[in-house]
């Protein structure tokens, strides 16, 4: 992309009252941003309204300094030499996926050595009129092998260890997994695809799309992870660079998560979980919903259990996810071999109250050696928490040297 084609981009995001939707119509009126910005008022308003034509003729105070920024993020290599791109609705590497849900971005901000099927070579001599027509015939999925894991950002040990393993095995049977880089299970989950490749493997393991810039990491825990995923996989935003984490964004940015993904798998949520936005638009998509069930005890089975209820489809394991989505990886008994140990899950925290030991049990059976793991507490002492919340009625034993959770209510 040329600067003055990039200024122009950005002009079109940054003019106020301006959103994605009149944006789209200018392009479908005009062709290019630039075509745009050669219109008079008058033009402009057989398109959008006066206010926003008065917006569209005056250069934005804000754009200068962000043309520097964006020009000079896009020369520089960065940590690790991952590529930096900028694709923008119309060109032939613009995810077509995004082109079925209901509000596409006009730009999508990309960091890593990963990248989107192209569409059909588009004529550079009316690359506006091109954009209009892949709008207009909503392109068909082009990530068709990938799937969006997301749940939680407070998951049990257990649902955090779910969506590690299960992204493993998917993984493994060369699925793309899609999250959004949170806290929890969007974490866990990325770290699982990343487990899955093969030393010196191209595959491009795993997309986090953000809600922030991409000269940003959200949470900052996430760094290490960010330059993992730059490495093997893809960082995403619509959001120009410095944009914060304001809250407002993640849930928006749930329904790229959607679009470029061929099915959703919900680990774990709670009724209110922003997941569940997730898994809503991608029924609305046409596409799968998957969701793992849990303990009725337990308000991060909640959601999942609703999703259920709804329709989405009961999953016990990745292959359960692989043949209702009709994927033949030859990996059956490697995948059933794959365990799902809540060790992996890594819980953290102070385990000298009982609810910090009971919230690291979770709801789901565990072996001693499993919930040592998980606390770093030493046999002796984790046995005699044990026993106090076994003599209070809060934990039973089960055959198998098991532990479980019970509930009061």
């Amino acid at each position: 992309m040329e600067r003055d084609e990039l200024a122009a981009w950005l002009r079109l995001t940054l003019s106020s009252g301006v959103g994605n939707e009149a944006a789209r119509q200018l392009l479908v009126a005009f062709g290019l941003p630039a075509k745009v910005f050669e219109q008079s008022s008058s033009t402009l308003q057989q398109v959008v309204s006066a206010r926003q034509a008065t917006a569209l003729r005056a250069e934005p105070p804000e754009l200068a300094p962000l043309l520097e920024q964006t020009w000079a993020w896009l020369q520089d290599t960065g940590v690790g030499g991952a590529r930096r791109q900028i694709v923008v609705l119309g060109d032939a590497n613009y995810p077509q996926s995004l082109l079925n849900i209901e509000d596409p971005p006009l730009m999508l901000y990309l960091l890593g050595g990963g990248e989107f099927v192209s569409n059909q070579a588009v004529a550079p001599v009316n690359k506006g009129q091109a954009a209009t027509t892949s709008i207009v015939n909503k392109l068909a999925l082009s990530l068709a092998n990938s799937i969006a894991v997301v749940g939680s950002r407070n998951p049990t040990p257990q649902g955090a260890a779910n969506a590690r393993q299960f992204a493993k095995a998917l993984g493994l049977a060369g699925l793309t997994v899609v999250s959004g880089l949170a806290l929890g299970v969007d974490g866990a989950a990325h770290e699982g695809a990343l487990d899955s490749l093969a030393p010196g493997s191209d595959r491009l393991a795993t997309v986090a799309v953000v809600g922030t810039g991409l000269d940003r990491v959200y949470p900052k825990r996430h760094l290490a992870l960010a330059h993992r995923i730059a490495q093997n996989g893809l960082l995403i935003s619509e959001y120009p660079l410095g944009t914060p984490p304001l809250p407002a964004n993640f849930p928006k940015r749930n329904r790229l998560i959607a679009g470029l993904a061929q099915a959703t798998l919900v680990i774990e949520a709670a009724l209110k979980s922003g997941s569940l936005i997730t898994a809503r638009l991608s029924a609305e998509q046409g596409k799968d919903v998957f969701a793992i069930p849990g303990s009725i005890h337990s308000t991060q089975a909640r959601g999942c259990h609703a999703l259920i209820k709804q329709g989405a489809k009961l999953v016990e394991s990745a292959q359960d996810v692989l043949e209702e989505m009709k994927i033949d990886s030859g990996l059956a008994p490697a995948l059933d071999s794959i365990a799902v140990d809540a060790c992996s899950a890594g819980a953290t925290g102070s385990f000298g109250t009982q609810t910090a030991l009971l919230d690291a049990i979770g709801f789901d059976p565990v072996g001693l050696d499993a919930l040592q793991a998980r606390c770093g507490i030493d046999t002796a002492g984790l046995q005699a928490q044990l026993m106090t919340l076994e003599l209070d009625g809060l934990l039973v034993r089960l055959p198998g040297g098991l532990f479980q959770r019970m509930s009061r209510g």
